[in-house]
């Protein structure tokens, strides 16, 4: 392992646990305008973190292991699968690090957690959110093996590195037309993995429509705040896999102070510009129905699919 992986390893944890909390605030302000409500604070989501943190645990009295461990299962997952996606800086070729299943099992491990902790307190809402988060998985993870498998046979490579370097050094690749599909396909994931609407509604509590926020609910204090950091660690990682793949402008693989200044630039403005896109995106949309929501995520499958046929077949 070089100097140089490990410093690019805490420079990307740091910039993930900062900035992750940003965007949730950033996406809820352009909701608001769009809304003409009066957003919170960019740093309310900072805010509300560092109370949930100062506030005492409290467990159901039917709740065994799994709920005490799956706050922290989910972040340690998140952390971990932060090192597997650059925000600013590429280091060189890592052969044992960076492969996009273990990135898909990585996910996977936490939401299968997460799923266990809503049954594990007998909630009656935890149940119902487990079930329909499984349902919907059991789309949205086929989704995403095919977008990352089309992005292994447009770029022949299975390491997310390799496929940044390779994006860096010929960024006109990102406009190859079957890429188009998959771009519209991993923005359909991103709001299904970020729980938002049209599949789901972050801040509701309505228990006929919530699925993510159910399986969280018997969640509180130091818990609560790991979950909801490990939420938006999430949406950060896949907000980034979609910009730096689709818009790879300005990554770097100088490991260099001005190098890595002007790409965190770029980084955040593209960041800011996608959670423009995210909050227009939810505003213009109601939340569908439950047995409608498969529909959206068979279309982010199809047009995956595509273009592997298309990189197959019509290379």
């Amino acid at each position: 392992m070089s100097v140089e992986f490990i410093l690019y390893c805490l420079m990307n944890l740091g910039l993930v646990i900062v900035l992750a909390p940003l965007f949730i605030s950033l996406i809820k302000i352009v909701k608001a305008s769009a809304q003409g409500r009066k957003g919170p604070s960019v740093f309310q989501t900072y805010r509300n973190l560092m109370k949930l943190f100062k506030k005492e645990v409290i467990y159901s009295s039917n709740s065994s292991w799994i709920m005490r461990i799956t706050p922290y299962v989910n972040i340690i997952c998140m952390l971990v699968a932060a090192l597997f996606v650059p925000l600013v800086f590429i280091p060189g070729p890592q052969s044992w690090f960076g492969n996009v299943i273990l990135f898909l099992y990585i996910f996977a491990l936490a939401r299968f957690f997460m799923a266990l902790a809503g049954l594990d307190a007998g909630s009656t809402f935890g149940g119902m959110g487990s079930s329909r988060e499984m349902s919907l998985s059991s789309l949205t993870e086929p989704a995403m093996i095919l977008v990352f498998a089309a992005l292994a046979f447009v770029y022949q490579a299975t390491n997310l590195f390799d496929i940044f370097i390779t994006l860096s050094e010929s960024p006109l690749m990102a406009f190859n037309p079957s890429l188009m599909l998959l771009a519209i396909s991993l923005f359909i994931i991103l709001i299904a993995e970020t729980a938002r609407i049209p599949l789901d509604n972050p801040e509701t509590h309505l228990e006929l429509t919530m699925v993510h926020e159910a399986m969280i609910l018997e969640q509180s204090g130091r818990n609560l705040a790991l979950m909801e950091m490990s939420a938006a660690v999430k949406q950060l990682l896949l907000m980034s896999v979609l910009i730096n793949i689709f818009f790879p402008w300005g990554n770097t693989t100088s490991f260099t102070i001005p190098a890595i200044a002007g790409s965190l630039v770029l980084f955040l403005v593209k960041c800011i510009l996608l959670a423009l896109v995210i909050g227009l995106f939810e505003s213009s949309l109601a939340k569908m129905r439950l047995f409608r929501l498969p529909n959206l995520l068979i279309i982010a499958s199809v047009l995956a699919f595509l273009t592997v046929i298309l990189e197959v077949f019509l290379p």
